[in-house]
């Protein structure tokens, strides 16, 4: 076994929906779109999907966690601690802020429980108030020593799995379908991370899922918290 194949486990246990962080309540203003009509079956769904990726993951959080991953690697944890303010005041709405926090504050408390961290690093952790996922996400990827390009295509894909469930439960969408959407959006996430480990600005700027998210807040009738 090479040391790259000793690094798969752990790499599985990040991306698992067995993550106890609670990824599987949200659906970050989906289930608004499927509400209102605009997501409807499996083209539409890939539509929306795949805009959220190249014009939201891709310029701005994919980006932004690879600074994350490096600030943590060469201990700079002043550049952590900003990065971390920026993620979390750059999230749109009230619902996809709590999604963040409430997420990064649940994987900080695990690793607090099972990594053996860095004394510095843990520090750092713990004086991180509020927390964003991608910052507990990017020091567990460097702790267990996960290349940053596996450790973010996993990442993403947690973010598409997830958002695939949301379909799958809420369209809904049969199981072919869903597995049919991983198959051709699983298929750009390399070209994502590469994208991501070359930018040299960040840009949020999605008034759709912002108006999604927004609505969704009083939604009368809904499944997820986001």
């Amino acid at each position: 076994m090479t040391a790259q194949d000793s690094l798969l486990p752990r790499l599985l246990q990040l991306a698992s929906p067995m993550l106890p962080v609670g990824a599987y309540s949200y659906s970050q203003g989906l289930e608004w779109a499927i509400e209102d009509g605009q997501v409807h079956d499996r083209a539409s769904a890939e539509g929306w999907i795949g805009d959220v990726l190249r014009h939201g993951l891709a310029r701005f959080e994919a980006p932004l966690w690879w600074r994350l991953y490096h600030a943590w690697a060469r201990a700079d944890f002043t550049a952590v601690a900003e990065d971390n303010a920026l993620f979390v005041a750059c999230r749109e709405t009230a619902e996809l802020r709590a999604e963040s926090l409430q997420m990064g504050t649940s994987l900080r408390r695990l690793l607090l429980d099972i990594v053996e961290l860095d004394a510095a690093a843990r520090a750092c952790l713990c004086d991180l108030d509020p927390i964003g996922f991608p910052s507990a996400y990017t020091l567990a990827a460097h702790t267990w020593a996960i290349p940053a390009p596996a450790a973010l295509q996993a990442y993403l894909w947690g973010w598409l799995e997830n958002q695939v469930s949301v379909l799958m439960k809420a369209v809904p969408l049969g199981q072919t379908d869903g597995q049919r959407l991983l198959l051709r959006l699983g298929a750009t996430l390399p070209a994502v991370v590469d994208a991501a480990a070359q930018a040299e600005a960040l840009s949020n700027f999605l008034p759709g899922l912002a108006i999604a998210s927004c609505r969704h807040e009083t939604q009368y009738s809904r499944l997820f918290r986001s």
